[in-house]
């Protein structure tokens, strides 16, 4: 990867509808030169895809919490990991260290909405225990940040 490759890798973060011609122009290249670079880039799993960012409360789904995740003793992580992928809740999913082995960030329509998650998360086998933080307002989230140098 080169200083050409993280300028385009930046400004896709920065706007992922950016056309090849918006992009060509920012680096000094041509659309195809664009292309064929970000295919490339695509193919080795550095871009792994592209999405909209919406707000979550104008599509009814207004209470945002994290909840940490406790395993049973000798329970494999990745089958849980899988069992939870199944939950449409959660939005996003960490393994981490720490008392919990995971984080999720679930979104729910109301808080009934996000008992019944809870009680799903529960329910689920091999999670021992839940611990659950409300999101009173969200002051900000996808964070574009620079790359830092040594992506070079």
């Amino acid at each position: 990867m080169d200083a050409v490759d993280r300028q385009l890798i930046q400004a896709l973060r920065e706007n992922g509808r950016a056309s090849y011609a918006e992009l060509g122009r920012l680096v000094g290249l041509s659309g195809p030169s664009v292309t064929d670079r970000i295919n490339r880039l695509e193919a080795a799993g550095v871009i792994t895809g592209y999405r909209a960012t919406v707000d979550s409360a104008s599509l009814g789904l207004g209470v945002t919490a994290l909840i940490g995740i406790s395993l049973s003793d000798s329970v494999d992580h990745e089958d849980v990991a899988l069992r939870l992928k199944d939950l449409h809740e959660i939005e996003d999913c960490w393994f981490i260290a720490g008392d919990d082995s995971f984080m999720i960030k679930v979104r729910a329509s109301d808080v009934d909405g996000l008992e019944k998650t809870i009680r799903r998360l529960s329910g689920t086998k091999g999670v021992s225990r839940t611990r659950t933080t409300i999101v009173l307002s969200t002051k900000w989230e996808n964070r574009v940040g620079e790359l830092p140098e040594e992506v070079l």
